[in-house]
Formats: structure tokens, sequence, C-alpha cells
């Protein structure tokens, strides 16, 4: 085929060929998916599937076939694989390691949500975070509730008088007991006082 082009094109046949091969590849995906979203259909009618599951089933396909056109279009423009694994695998472990140092600041932020919402005790109330089983635990009056750390006007023991700071995240794991302005809540299921 270059035999039959002038000497000024011979420079632009191999990025032509790659970007025909790049819109080839696209035009494949694009009737693939085309295909797949009327079989996934016929089968949804077929088999009765709920919506729900046929639409995520859709989704994961069309996910699947976008990222193996994405790395076809990649190997033709010459980027090696190995190349990508070691970007994804770069990333994936920063990820990793980030996800894991925000996690518990995420969990007390989360907790302090819940705190707020269900409302298991209040500012003013007298609570007492028990150990495992009935063995006493941390007890004070709640003076602030931020978003981070509740704190405590501790009552009882050695350090009476001291304020001690509770991540929120402990109060969804352990149990917990609560009176109101000293007095001992009889009868009272619900959380929002």
């Amino acid at each position: 085929m270059k035999q039959y082009l002038p000497p000024s094109m011979h420079d632009w046949i191999g990025p032509l060929t790659t970007g025909l091969n790049i819109v080839a590849i696209l035009l494949v995906a694009l009737l693939l998916r085309l295909l797949t979203r009327r079989l996934l259909s016929r089968l949804g009618r077929h088999y009765t599937l709920p919506q729900p599951i046929e639409m995520a089933i859709r989704r994961l396909s069309s996910f699947i076939i976008w990222t193996v056109t994405a790395l076809a279009v990649l190997d033709r423009i010459g980027v090696q694989p190995s190349v990508l694994w070691t970007a994804f695998t770069g990333f994936a472990a920063v990820g990793a390691v980030a996800f894991f140092a925000a996690w518990s600041v995420l969990s007390n932020v989360f907790c302090t949500f819940l705190i707020f919402t269900t409302r298991p005790f209040r500012l003013g109330d007298q609570i007492e975070l028990l150990e495992n089983g009935e063995k006493p635990g941390l007890k004070g009056s709640v003076v602030d509730i931020n978003l981070i750390y509740t704190t405590l006007h501790e009552i009882g023991g050695p350090a009476e008088g001291t304020l001690m700071q509770i991540p929120n995240s402990l109060f969804f794991q352990r149990g917990l007991r609560r009176w109101r302005g000293g007095e001992p809540v009889h009868g009272v299921i619900e959380g929002d006082g």
C-alpha cells in the first residue's frame, strides 16, 4: 500500500493505521454493548428477572465491555499491560493506606451522626460505658459531643472531676447505662429521651 501513496504520506501511514484500528475497536465495542443489552433484555423478560437485578447485570456487562475496550485501545497506542498493572497496583496500595488511615476518623464521624439521630444520650445526662458484660466502666456526665469525641466529666473513681474524651465509635461497641440529671432512667426503651 505504501508504494501507491505519494512520499509525503508515508509518515502518516502508522498513525492513520493506529487511528483506524482504534475506531474499529470502538465500533466493535458499541456493537457488542448493543447486542449484550438486547440479549439481557430478552433474558430478563423470559425469566422475569426483577428490574434492579437486570439493571445491575446490564451495568456490569457495560463496565466489562468498556474496560476491555480501553485496554485494547491503550494496547494499540503502545501502552504495555505491565505499565498499567504497575500503575493500578500503586494507586490501589496508596488508596488502601489512605483508607485505613482515615477509617478511625470516619468511623467516629459516622458514629457522631448516629448519636445525634438515635440520641442514646444527651448533654447533661450521666452515662456509664460498660466493659464486657456488667463490669463497671467509664462513668461521667456528658459535657460535650463533637465530631470525634464525647467529653465526660468523670464521676466516681480515683480520677473524679476530671474530663475524659471517649471516641464516639466506642458507644456503639459497648453497653451503655444512662441517667438523666443524676436519676436512673426506669422503663424507658426508646433512645430519643
